[in-house]
């Protein structure tokens, strides 16, 4: 088994897993290095190596391994996780040089040579569940499909001491944030369910656990979300048997939800385009008064929709301006969340106001 010893962990490769051994050793070495201990990364979750040679400290190597999509939750919380406490990263002096880059070759060659990685992989770089969190504000426990927030610490505001806790399901649960330790000494993180946008201060948020800077509390925080993140990953895309297959087990494809950027952008472009053209109602002959609803749409044509549509409302109709009130208020939702600029809302809605 090849090894390879840089500044903040030691690096084992035996043809299918690096197993990494942090440095845990010494006050001054990082807390969470120290929680994360040993991991196992299969080869075939790396997508890239970058190595550099003399970019590091004394012109040392530093060698930054890139994972797979879905396969490394702690760069998906830890955008403001200072580089060098990244778990797949190492550095190292000059004269390992040769080491380093022999190493670099190896792995290269086994990741071309491994298949993609399955989905379920990214639960063995995390740390196993139940997983319990303990801070200053109070506590939190996952167990792998339900995330549990108490707010019994000495740091917990009243209103949330007066809430005492709140629990999340898995499935409710859209994305994870984390903050490292802010001017004030506190970090935090946060659950972000789906179709909520945080409307409170982390002290008062129902939705957040805050960490203090004494000892691990802000990266038990961060493992924490990388966690849950992980076990979200591996649900999204998890096999479930086809019918008439006798068993045998298929990819089951996540379909775009609210939390999903793409699926709000949609619905934006759709709500646009059916207020691009006029509104004209009338009722065609035969349909009993039931009213067949014609729209132009963005090109002139008529669109006529079938028997059973309730009549679109008649301009200068209380239905009618209801109706136009009711599309603005739609519009004032997008343009909320940021998915239509100041002008297209503005716009859209002069035009809706000059029909009334």
């Amino acid at each position: 088994m090849d090894e390879l010893r840089g500044d903040q962990a030691s690096w084992a490769f035996d043809s299918e897993i690096v197993r990494v051994r942090f440095e845990t050793k010494g006050w001054f070495k990082s807390p969470l290095f120290k929680l994360l201990g040993t991991l196992d990364l299969p080869v075939g979750a790396i997508r890239e190596i970058d190595f550099r040679p003399g970019a590091g400290r004394k012109k040392g190597w530093v060698l930054q391994l890139r994972l797979h999509d879905r396969m490394d939750p702690y760069a998906a919380v830890g955008a403001m996780l200072d580089e060098k406490y990244q778990p797949f990263r190492l550095t190292g002096p000059a004269k390992t040089e040769l080491v380093a880059e022999y190493l670099v070759d190896q792995l290269r060659f086994a990741a071309e040579q491994a298949g993609p990685p399955d989905p379920a992989t990214v639960l063995s770089l995390v740390p196993s569940t139940p997983l319990h969190v303990l801070t200053s504000e109070g506590t939190a426990r996952f167990e792998a499909d339900r995330l549990s927030l108490v707010w019994s610490g000495t740091y917990a505001s009243g209103y949330k001491k007066k809430k005492q806790r709140r629990e999340f399901e898995l499935s409710e649960i859209a994305h994870m944030e984390w903050a490292p330790v802010d001017e004030w000494g506190w970090g935090f993180v946060r659950v972000v369910t789906r179709g909520r946008v945080a409307d409170a201060k982390p002290k008062n948020d129902l939705n957040v656990l805050r960490a203090g800077e004494e000892g691990n509390e802000i990266q038990q925080a961060f493992l924490l979300a990388a966690t849950v993140t992980a076990h979200q990953w591996a649900r999204d895309v998890r096999p479930r048997p086809a019918l008439g297959s006798g068993g045998t087990e298929v990819e089951e494809e996540t379909k775009p939800g609210f939390d999903d950027p793409e699926w709000w952008k949609e619905t934006a472009r759709n709500a646009v385009d059916v207020l691009r053209g006029p509104r004209i109602s009338f009722h065609l002959p035969g349909s009993a008064g039931r009213g067949a609803t014609v729209e132009e749409d963005g090109d002139g044509a008529a669109i006529t929709a079938g028997e059973g549509t309730d009549p679109a409302p008649e301009r200068g109709t209380g239905a009618d301006t209801a109706w136009i009130f009711e599309q603005i208020e739609r519009l004032g939702d997008l343009h909320a969340k940021g998915l239509l600029t100041d002008e297209e809302f503005g716009t859209k809605k002069a035009e809706l106001l000059d029909r009334i």
